[in-house]
């Protein structure tokens, strides 16, 4: 029997004409210097045995803490990650925290609903604030929507992403689509109307859920459309139910013909997401580009956040995420869920291959500085722990700034943590959270500089599909790239040039397991 491997394949000399530039990526240089790629897979499965051992000893340890019932499930037991090391706080814990712990690890091959008699999967569904004024994840177990709109998108988010891994766990099937369907009436009350047609209106701080009213505030975040959408989407598509997929088109037609940049935290990427896999699916003409260039620009957006550029003291800096204007300032958390988002985003719209392949080649290069086995001691401020309990560098810093005001060291690993005393370190804990996605999406090859990137890993709720790769080759020549098959016969479909390769390449493929960029 022959199956395809699906390979978006892209370098910078072939079919370029094809494909569309972001412009703050075509900025960065074409390959990060210095390189030194780290294996995040390994990054994950460390940060996995640290933060969910129990009986870890030490200052600050253990980093999580367990309950014997839940406040929303008392019928089994909580859990919680600090958000710092050395929180002042020993029994917080924020959904996203700990939800994106359990997704990551999942990611890299860990079964997180049995491990070491613990079903972590389970436990987080006290997240869930189970009263009929929310009924939807949040932040905390207890707590309210509608102070920032981010904090009560995001834990719905990453829940859907955890029911995709685990759909038969306790109440997450009730939960999925009662999750749809609170957000979906808010969408109703913001102006989404199906007789007649109008989109809702979605500029604010946050919205409350039990009144059913925004919240008003200075700054706005109208990239909590994307969540949003991204959200009804994957309830449609899980549930065929049309009511999901009219409220998710409501909302990303407010979004794609908003006017200016509404990029503020981590909404944004999956609304890009979304756009490109209705516009697949559904035939719409969602605006991808000016939406993708929103993700990556700091222009325009209340907080100038965006993707850094440049070289920080020597280290290239370029392809981070977090206020990327003037003094630099880019978080651990934002960089991998934009990584999320973005890298299944190919799988529906191919012009941005060439455009995502470099970013991540540049981001999960540069990410390696948030750890503090990557800088030298006087570049970061809380190595007197990292070294002593995490000396391989498994928890990152909340943030890399590029300079450290005080003394002018150029680039410093930092956070907020410190300076507002919340903890006494600023090892963020949330943001290492996530690093799973790394370790999930990005493998390398034989050639240094060539990485392979799995489309389909953070591809949640897509159609099943063929084995898919983009694979980006960042050098000005034709490259011959090894890449590890199983046993069979294989077919192999270029999605840049919309292509099945011919025989004699996949000739090569198959006896050799040699993967050239395009057949001689």
């Amino acid at each position: 029997m022959k199956y395809f491997y699906i390979i978006i394949l892209f370098a910078l000399t072939w079919v370029s004409a094809q494909q569309i530039d972001i412009p703050r990526i075509e900025a960065m240089p074409d390959i990060p210097n210095p390189y030194e790629m780290r294996d995040w897979k390994n990054v994950a499965l460390g940060f996995d045995s640290l933060v969910f051992n129990l009986d870890a000893e030490g200052d600050y340890l253990p980093l999580i803490w367990t309950e014997p019932a839940g406040l929303n499930y008392p019928n089994h037991p909580r859990f919680g990650i600090h958000s710092y090391v050395g929180t002042d706080n020993q029994s917080s814990g924020e959904a996203i925290t700990a939800l994106p712990a359990v997704i990551g690890a999942t990611l890299v091959g860990v079964d997180k609903s049995d491990q070491n008699g613990h079903n972590w999967v389970l436990m987080c569904e006290d997240f869930f604030n189970k009263r009929p004024e929310e009924n939807v994840y949040l932040n905390g177990f207890i707590t309210s929507s509608g102070n920032d709109w981010w904090y009560d998108t995001m834990p719905n988010v990453f829940f859907y992403q955890l029911y995709s891994l685990y759909p038969e766990q306790g109440e997450f099937q009730w939960q999925f689509n009662t999750v749809a369907d609170r957000w979906l009436e808010a969408i109703e009350k913001m102006g989404g109307s199906a007789k007649p047609w109008s989109k809702p209106y979605m500029n604010y701080w946050a919205w409350m859920l039990a009144t059913m009213s925004p919240v008003e505030s200075n700054y706005k975040q109208p990239e909590a459309a994307g969540a949003l959408a991204w959200i009804l989407y994957d309830a449609y598509s899980e549930t065929g139910r049309e009511e999901y997929r009219i409220g998710a088109e409501w909302a990303m037609e407010f979004l794609s013909e908003w006017g200016t940049n509404p990029s503020y935290e981590l909404q944004l990427p999956y609304g890009v997401y979304t756009a490109a896999r209705m516009n697949a699916e559904l035939g719409t003409r969602y605006d991808v580009q000016k939406l993708l260039n929103w993700c990556f620009t700091p222009d325009g957006n209340v907080r100038f956040w965006g993707m850094t550029l440049g070289n920080w003291g020597g280290y290239d800096c370029d392809g981070l995420f977090g206020e990327a204007v003037n003094d630099g300032y880019a978080f651990a958390m934002n960089g991998y869920e934009q990584a999320a988002a973005l890298v299944p985003m190919v799988r529906y719209d191919d012009r941005f291959a060439r455009a995502i392949g470099k970013w991540i080649l540049h981001m999960a290069n540069n990410s390696r500085y948030f750890y503090s086995t990557s800088l030298p001691a006087q570049n970061q401020d809380s190595e007197f722990w990292a070294y002593q309990y995490d000396p391989k560098g498994y928890i990152a810093y909340e943030a890399l700034r590029e300079e450290q005001a005080l003394s002018g060291i150029r680039p410093f690993a930092t956070g907020d943590a410190m300076r507002g005393g919340w903890a006494a370190t600023n090892l963020g804990l949330y943001g290492s959270a996530h690093v799973g996605i790394l370790g999930g999406v990005i493998d390398t090859t034989n050639i240094e500089k060539i990485l392979k990137l799995d489309v389909l890993k953070t591809d949640f709720f897509g159609q099943p599909a063929f084995p898919t790769y983009l694979i980006f080759n960042p050098f000005m020549v034709d490259t011959l790239v090894e890449i590890n098959l199983p046993e069979g016969s294989f077919d192999i479909y270029d999605a840049v040039s919309n292509i099945v390769l011919p025989a004699r390449f996949r000739c090569v493929w198959q006896r050799s397991g040699l993967l050239c960029r395009r057949c001689k």
